[in-house]
């Protein structure tokens, strides 16, 4: 499968790190740092345009790093690029944590991973099949 993409940054194309890797590193395109407050939010351009076939969509993810160290994250996690979508990316970032965060141009930000899905039809029925499950919600297994 290839896609189509459009840089506009001043920063390589994303990439997988590893072979096995599922994600690719997206990086931050911008002019001066972006100080992200304590539980303020930011929306981060990317400088990427791309196009998907259709089936696939591109999921923005978190990076664990920035999580795990800075509690800064992907507000919309996953976020969805449609394959239609022709806008740039950008990626929508909170920090949860108790400290500024400074965002500077090139910073891997989050990491895209682009996936197959499919567009069921949906059946209106009055009635579903019974499971051994049920109704059980949240936390029903026991596990």
């Amino acid at each position: 499968m290839e896609v189509r993409i459009v840089d506009k940054s001043r920063h390589p194309l994303p990439a997988y790190a590893t072979p096995l890797s599922a994600g690719m590193d997206l990086r931050a395109n911008v002019s001066e740092p972006v100080v992200l407050q304590p539980m303020g939010r930011a929306l981060i351009p990317t400088g990427l345009f791309m196009a998907l076939p259709a089936g696939y969509e591109a999921q923005v993810r978190p990076r664990s790093g920035l999580a795990i160290k800075h509690g800064v994250t992907v507000l919309n996690s996953p976020g969805t690029i449609d394959a239609d979508y022709r806008g740039e990316v950008c990626v929508i970032l909170v920090n949860l944590s108790a400290e500024p965060f400074v965002i500077n141009d090139g910073e891997r930000i989050a990491q895209m991973v682009i996936a197959r899905h499919e567009q069921p039809v949906l059946v209106e029925v009055d009635v579903l099949d019974e499971t051994e499950r049920g109704c059980g919600g949240f936390g029903h297994s026991g596990v």
